[in-house]
């Protein structure tokens, strides 16, 4: 293809030769349309992987408000690890705010095992945007667990003590001290409902019966009744708690299998062949699944209770405060009550408690608790080891 160029100042032309090969317009097209084409699925790759990362990161956080922290940001429990890593006095004072975050950094690592290292390898803006979408997750199942248990305890309450009128599961304004069904359960432990004056105390909210967090709500205790005189006696073992527990963790119809010992029961196992089963059924995978749990763990009971507590109460929206009942207090004494026990003893009544949790909600199975060290002590290894030894033995004596 050629092409003529004029020179004002010269009357003679000069012919410029292409070096150009011509083509046809219609191939040309057809090259510029396939270039926009690979454009476009790149640009639609890039957006799959980004949708990818978000449905990851949500479903992720789900887990974040029930096993490891209520209240605080996420980004308080980043901080806080990275000032205990920057901290370089050994004699510094840890106030106790500063020792449950960090406690509730060790926790998220746990949780979430692989958000440490990831932390460490992106930048901050990728960081926000990952906090973001977890706190999305743990928001929203946070709000799910909610409105399933607040049609729940309804049902519950209603079981237990047919109160006149019953409770409806759609009505807020009539629980609480309004209940005298809910009243007894919310009622600090170390008063008894029934006595005409803390009633009375409560329902006008003077200072000699003021509810709080300081106090042990008696839906805490097995019976809902304390023993003053040992007031760790029962607390943590009520059937509301741990129904409430299985229903938020397997499932609401697991919750009604709350008797006896656990024996036979595994509910993990159950729900992994419903949705084998033949005929192809949908079936829920319940939150201990998706989540990974197979034990059941401080933080998840503190989550529980506050949740139970929440529903039993009149306030219509998720605060921080009832009244004089600060939730967020309530979760760190939950807590306290196992990950800070004073000694070994107590130590050692924690652990059995856990124990009786974990053999209620997820039966007697201990598959998870197989580790190496525990398969390596076992018969079938021991004698694996000893016939190599033989056959060593053997050698040497060739």
């Amino acid at each position: 293809m050629s092409a003529s160029l004029h020179d004002s100042g010269n009357p003679q032309s000069q012919d410029v030769v292409s070096l150009s090969l011509q083509t046809s317009p219609d191939a040309r097209a057809k090259r510029k349309i396939a270039t926009l084409l690979e454009d476009i699925e790149i640009l639609k790759q890039d957006k799959a992987t980004k949708n990818r990362k978000t449905t990851y990161y949500v479903s992720q956080g789900r887990a974040i408000r029930r096993m490891v922290i209520l209240y605080n940001p996420i980004e308080d429990l980043v901080k806080e690890n990275d000032r205990c890593c920057e901290e370089t006095d050994d004699d510094s004072t840890v106030e106790n705010s500063q020792d449950h975050l960090q406690r509730g950094y060790i926790e998220l690592s746990k949780v979430l095992p692989w958000l440490h290292e990831k932390l460490a390898k992106i930048n901050n803006e990728e960081s926000d945007d990952m906090i973001k979408k977890l706190k999305r997750g743990a928001d929203s199942a946070h709000g799910d667990d909610t409105g399933t248990l607040k049609d729940l305890i309804a049902t519950w309450v209603n079981m237990e003590y047919s109160p006149i009128p019953l409770i409806m599961p759609g009505d807020k304004h009539h629980r609480g001290f309004v209940s005298n069904a809910c009243g007894k359960l919310l009622c600090p432990a170390e008063w008894h409902w029934e006595d005409a004056l803390v009633k009375a105390g409560i329902h006008d909210r003077t200072t000699a019966f003021i509810v709080s967090e300081n106090s042990w709500p008696s839906f805490m205790y097995e019976n809902y009744t304390a023993d003053t005189k040992n007031l760790e006696r029962g607390l943590m073992k009520s059937k509301l708690l741990l129904m409430g527990f299985k229903a938020i963790f397997t499932s609401p119809s697991s919750a009604n299998e709350v008797d006896g010992e656990g024996d036979g029961a595994d509910i993990l196992e159950n729900n992994r062949r419903a949705q084998r089963r033949s005929d192809h059924a949908k079936v829920k995978t319940c939150v201990a699944s998706i989540i990974g749990m197979r034990k059941v763990t401080p933080r998840a009971i503190a989550y529980t209770a506050c949740q139970i507590r929440f529903a039993l109460s009149s306030i219509t929206s998720w605060r921080a405060v009832d009244g004089d009942f600060d939730y967020h207090l309530f979760w760190n004494n939950v807590v306290d009550f196992f990950e800070d026990a004073p000694g070994p003893a107590a130590q050692a009544r924690v652990r059995e408690l856990l124990e009786w949790w974990t053999r209620k909600v997820f039966g007697r199975n201990h598959r998870q608790d197989l580790t190496q060290d525990v398969i390596s002590q076992m018969s079938v290894s021991a004698l694996a080891v000893q016939r190599q030894q033989m056959e060593d033995a053997a050698f040497d004596s060739d």
